[in-house]
Formats: structure tokens, C-alpha cells, sequence
């Protein structure tokens, strides 16, 4: 049986590009930037610009919530902010979380940044939280996020019709799961 509290010693996991770090105040100047990108907020099907303040209160209680787990997406070879990394909606009676994963714009898509973060992310909930699945939502639109999710062991589960309507288009969102029972394909 898996706690409702299990994120609460959120680790910083490391990798060779990337590190994630338990997400804080300490991103303020760079997250409202990195989440306002025009191409960010299409990937992640948010209409809404958040405004500094907002972002400012919503870091302060990252720590607070012990059933979820957010990371900063931090570079190593700079230590800038990238992006984010999420566990949340947490089943505890059924070993399940949902993972999202947003990058901070065109500058860092392509790298390996997102390939790294998601290894990372999924091995943690499987492998040390013992987790038994991990699932996601990706647009349609997105398919580079797509591989990406596949070169990391989500299998395509379904497609929920027209969930998204951005620039005058309907898109449907693909769902994808990771099972702690699937044949491992991450190096």
C-alpha cells in the first residue's frame, strides 16, 4: 500500500544534462517567463497567462502538499531553469499518479532535456516510491513529446476527443501509461 504523504522527502534527482530539484520560490524570476512562451502554453493547452503574483503564491506552497511531487527542471552545465516536472492526482489505493512535464521554450526543446526529466521522473515513482503506474495526457499536435514518452516505456492507452480548442482548431489529447510490470526500456 502506497501512503498519501509519499511525496513527502521529496529527493533532488540528478542526471547527466539535468537536475531536478523540489520546486520553491527560488525559480520566481524565470518560471512566469519560461510558462508565459507562447509555444509553451500551446504544448500545455493553457489559455491563461499567470501573472507574477499568482506564480509567487503558488511556489510558496509547493512544499505543503505531501501528495504530489514538483520539481524544477534545472540545467546542469548552467544551472538555469528549463522547465517543470510534476507527480500529482496521486491514487494511493491504487499505486497510480499522473506525470505532466512542461520545457521553458524553443532555446531548450531538442536537447534531451525532456527525455532525461521524464527517465528520471518515472523511475523514481516506479522504481524508489513503488508506484505501480504512471500516466499522462499529450496533444495531438505534439509529437515529439509523443516519442519522447515512448523511448520512456508509456504505451498509447487512447485519445480523448476534442479536449483542446486553440486557435480556432479542436485537438484531442492522447493518453499514455508506464506500468511498474512493463519490460523496462530506459538505459
Amino acid at each position: 500500500m502506497i501512503a498519501a504523504d509519499v511525496f513527502r522527502d521529496q529527493p533532488t534527482l540528478v542526471g547527466d544534462l539535468i537536475r531536478l530539484e523540489p520546486l520553491t520560490p527560488s525559480v520566481l524570476e524565470d518560471y512566469p517567463v519560461a510558462l508565459g512562451d507562447p509555444e509553451v502554453r500551446r504544448l500545455t493547452g493553457t489559455h491563461a497567462v499567470v501573472g507574477c503574483a499568482s506564480v509567487a503564491d503558488w511556489l510558496a506552497t509547493r512544499q505543503e502538499h505531501r501528495n504530489r511531487a514538483d520539481w524544477a527542471v534545472m540545467r546542469n552545465a548552467d544551472g538555469a531553469f528549463v522547465g517543470q516536472a510534476v507527480l500529482n492526482d496521486l491514487d494511493a489505493g491504487n499505486a497510480s499518479v499522473n506525470y505532466r512535464v512542461w520545457l521553458g521554450g524553443d532555446h531548450v526543446f531538442g536537447q534531451g532535456y525532456g527525455t532525461e526529466t521524464t527517465r528520471l521522473v518515472v523511475r523514481y515513482a516506479l522504481e524508489t516510491v513503488g508506484l505501480h503506474r504512471v500516466s499522462l495526457g499529450v496533444y495531438d499536435f505534439n509529437p515529439r513529446a509523443q516519442q519522447v514518452y515512448l523511448e520512456c516505456g508509456f504505451v498509447h492507452e487512447g485519445r480523448l476527443r476534442e479536449t483542446l480548442f486553440w486557435d480556432g482548431e479542436w485537438h484531442d489529447e492522447l493518453l499514455m501509461s508506464v506500468l511498474s510490470t512493463d519490460p523496462p526500456r530506459m538505459p
